[in-house]
């Protein structure tokens, strides 16, 4: 087991910059995903761990050791790959033994750690099949038993459930938690899946652009994120992202959103300024939309039912917004609504730099002006 540390890392293709200035500090045993859009580097990241892929500058070391130049097997690491890349004509024991059997161990130790993978993944039963009988599932555990049997010090998974369909994914996702817990191995995770980073992971690395956004835990990144990026890309639905001013109106801190003017709670923003205010976004998590018997006008436009709960969009002074509402909350399009927010957990963005402004502090909560408070659930 060993942890891994990036420095300044690079990666150029001619004149694009896939990777730009890249720094992370990953422990060892952590579970760590590199989530973001096609083409933010998260996968050019990842080769350049395995050693795919040599960085145009920088440093990677693993267990303190820097492998820049040193090839992939040289590395004590795993990869497991979107496609399986199972051999077709060998058994469920054959490809499991495989890197094994190229390195020269003993038959007997040689299946002995087979069994032994096989029983941690399940797939004691299997052991004889080849790949074409079995489930995606089944042969997504092989390739993760044929990365296990060599003892790695990391694991590198490249978006490996994304050819799964939704059950057998989340499935798998329950799978590489519960694996993850017993072999304590540090692993770094590829995927475009937020929700795939956010169960499984110790801390998430955001990427765009080939930038490092954010790097946290999942409560962390959803709660507080850094940018309007991350606070756009994190959560399902989006947050909805309002732009406006900052206003300061006989010490109280305010929001001006179009017609609407909303009061921020004491020490909610860091700014210093005066009453000319500053542009700003302001966005509002779905779950912090609320209801009530008076408030701001709004309109339902389409109402989304889940099963457990409804998602809700809403028009509020010509602006959508969207709301996450219990199942038992009935609604229908066009029906007039009074909408508030919990201001407490209203995110502020400097409109410009796109930086976040919230100084994160204890904060109570109000409503809008000349509203009832909104107590927080």
């Amino acid at each position: 087991m060993a942890g891994i540390s990036i420095e300044k890392l690079c990666k150029a293709f001619g004149p694009v910059v896939a990777v730009r200035d890249l720094d992370l500090e990953i422990a060892e045993g952590e579970f760590v995903s590199l989530l973001g859009p096609s083409g933010c580097g998260k996968t050019t990241t990842l080769r350049m761990l395995a050693g795919l892929d040599f960085p145009t500058s920088g440093s990677i070391r693993i267990g303190g050791r820097v492998v820049n130049d040193l090839p992939p097997g040289k590395r004590d690491i795993a990869m497991v790959f979107q496609s399986y890349a199972l051999y077709p004509h060998m058994s469920v024991a054959e490809n499991i033994a495989y890197p094994l059997r190229k390195r020269g161990v003993p038959r007997r130790e040689r299946d002995a750690k087979v069994m032994e993978v096989a029983r941690l993944l399940r797939l004691e039963a299997l052991v004889d099949r080849k790949p074409r009988h079995l489930s995606g599932g089944q042969q997504q555990r092989v390739a993760l038993g044929r990365a296990l049997v060599r003892e790695p010090q990391v694991f590198l998974l490249d978006e490996p459930l994304s050819n799964l369909d939704a059950k057998l994914r989340a499935h798998m996702r329950a799978e590489l938690i519960e694996l993850h817990r017993r072999i304590g191995k540090t692993m770094v995770y590829v995927t475009h899946d937020q929700l795939e980073a956010m169960t499984m992971s110790d801390r998430i690395a955001i990427l765009h652009g080939g930038l490092l956004q954010q790097f946290g835990t999942p409560a962390d990144v959803y709660e507080r994120p850094a940018n309007v990026f991350v606070a756009d890309f994190i959560g399902t639905p989006s947050m909805s992202l309002f732009e406006g001013t900052l206003h300061r109106q006989g010490g109280q801190l305010e929001a001006r959103i179009g017609s609407m003017v909303v009061p921020l709670p004491e020490n909610h923003v860091t700014w210093s300024g005066g009453a000319d205010g500053l542009a700003i976004r302001l966005g509002v998590r779905p779950e912090d939309v609320v209801l009530g018997d008076i408030g701001e006008p709004a309109v339902v436009k389409l109402v989304e039912p889940t099963g457990h709960e409804n998602i809700v969009l809403l028009t509020l002074h010509g602006l959508v917004v969207t709301a996450r509402l219990g199942a038992d909350v009935r609604l229908r399009p066009d029906e007039a609504v009074h909408v508030g927010f919990r201001t407490a957990k209203l995110h502020i963005f400097d409109r410009d730099a796109g930086t976040r402004l919230n100084t994160d502090g204890p904060a109570r909560v109000t409503a809008f002006r000349g509203l009832q408070s909104i107590g927080q659930r």
